[in-house]
């Protein structure tokens, strides 16, 4: 296994990257890098009006994880992230520009800058793709009772599912492990767990 990988955990709203991030650090001594989502001051907005606040939501999101990318850059030993800066053009701007809440002239902008501000950023050296169907997907979100999900629709969170879908097919540049999380308790299946482990280190060597 590589002696200091850039891990990405990627994976829909609710699938448990974070849960599943401080497991993996825990496990290997990596530092970690969770997505800015509690103290994020537009998604509260954003769900209540996607139209008015998509493109100010997904800027805050990219400018967030690029300083993320840059921490990361300067830190010693093995890193793993919650959420990719590469999900946030692939999966979640793309989804409100087909969708008409990001007008084409923003998503425009925002394609430009993301592809800008990528070009000059390490590639993970693996991203795991963590998958569930959206009953699980909404179980998970409302056991972990976030208000500003409370209204979340499963349309929205099956759209993300099929654009997830999509980008796994078109990613040739950056290995994945798919694992699936649907009757996975990541809390007390140390066989699946230790099966995932070895599939890591077999994709990092």
């Amino acid at each position: 296994m590589m002696s200091a990988p850039f891990i990405g955990i990627a994976g829909n709203i609710g699938v448990g990257k974070t849960t599943f991030t401080k497991t993996l650090a825990g496990h290997y001594g990596w530092k970690t890098f969770f997505e800015s989502v509690v103290d994020n001051p537009y998604l509260s907005d954003f769900y209540d009006d996607m139209s008015r606040w998509s493109f100010n939501l997904q800027i805050y999101f990219l400018q967030h994880r690029f300083r993320t990318h840059m921490d990361m850059a300067n830190t010693e030993g093995g890193v793993i992230q919650d959420r990719t800066i590469y999900e946030d053009v692939e999966i979640f701007a793309r989804n409100l520009s087909d969708m008409h809440f990001m007008s084409k002239r923003d998503w425009s902008t925002y394609r430009n800058l993301f592809m800008n501000m990528t070009s000059f950023l390490r590639k993970p050296d693996l991203i795991i793709y963590l998958r569930a169907n959206i009953d699980t997907l909404i179980i998970r979100i409302k056991k972990r009772s976030r208000e500003f999900e409370k209204g979340i629709d499963p349309e929205y969170l099956y759209r993300l599912s099929i654009l997830y879908e999509q980008w796994m097919k078109r990613l040739e540049d950056i290995p994945v492990l798919t694992v699936e999380t649907d009757d996975f308790d990541i809390f007390h299946d140390e066989k699946k767990l230790q099966e995932i482990y070895r599939q890591i280190e077999e994709k990092l060597s």
